[in-house]
């Protein structure tokens, strides 16, 4: 989870949560979603090109938390614990089972985070969060190549370093993910891609050992780059 000594979460001041916009997630799903209906509509080529199995894309990917969390200690405010957004590089390796079906590991490499108390910095922690998902591909053949995906996040938290070492998170965290995107064929082996995530990650917060908090990051990943297909 996102150097100031951090005040006593036993005795936490009551600060009012900030609600939080969810129109650029709500937007980029309604773009995907009527891009999606949209080439469904149109014909399909009338021969398969031949293909291979095998598409490896490579995605900058923005990382926005939902950053939800239960009052510290039992008392105050909600919300009062904060993870940065931020930009990350994402490579996906993506298999064709056949043609509509596929499978797809996201990964990146190890993410370091920034964590906030009532928007103070109370330390830092790092993540690496691979997921893995199954995938329906709507025209596997077009030149506008819709998706939806399902599948599980698995992240792995370590370097926690919270409030000089008092505070403690989780190992592991597992849950569900989500996905719509649409890949663009610019040649044979060549395409652009958009893609949206939903990832449901958190963990609970320890204070010498004991639970003061739960965390639920849940982030969305909004990503645009390049795949090529072999």
């Amino acid at each position: 989870m996102s150097t100031t000594e951090a005040t006593s979460v036993t005795t936490p001041t009551a600060t009012p949560a900030i609600p939080r916009r969810k129109s650029l997630a709500t937007s980029i799903c309604l773009a995907l979603a009527a891009a999606t209906i949209g080439t469904l509509s149109a014909p399909a080529m009338a021969a398969d090109e031949a293909q291979g199995n095998w598409m490896v894309r490579l995605r900058g990917t923005y990382l926005d938390m939902s950053n939800k969390s239960d009052p510290v200690g039992g008392v105050g405010a909600s919300d009062r614990i904060h993870v940065n957004n931020k930009w990350i590089p994402e490579l996906d390796i993506t298999y064709f089972i056949v043609p509509h079906i596929a499978a797809e590991l996201v990964l990146t490499y190890p993410q370091k985070q920034d964590v906030s108390l009532d928007g103070t910095k109370i330390g830092t922690f790092k993540h690496l969060p691979p997921s893995l998902l199954l995938q329906y591909h709507f025209l596997p053949n077009g030149t506008f190549r819709p998706y939806v995906g399902a599948g599980v996040n698995a992240t792995r938290v370590y370097g926690v370093d919270l409030a000089g070492g008092t505070l403690g998170l989780d190992r592991w965290s597992v849950g569900p993910a989500l996905q719509i995107g649409m890949d663009y064929k610019i040649n044979r082996n060549w395409f652009l891609n958009i893609d949206a995530k939903k990832v449901w990650i958190s963990s609970n917060v320890y204070s010498n050992g004991v639970k003061v908090s739960t965390v639920k990051l849940d982030p969305w990943l909004f990503s645009a780059g390049v795949g090529y297909r072999f």
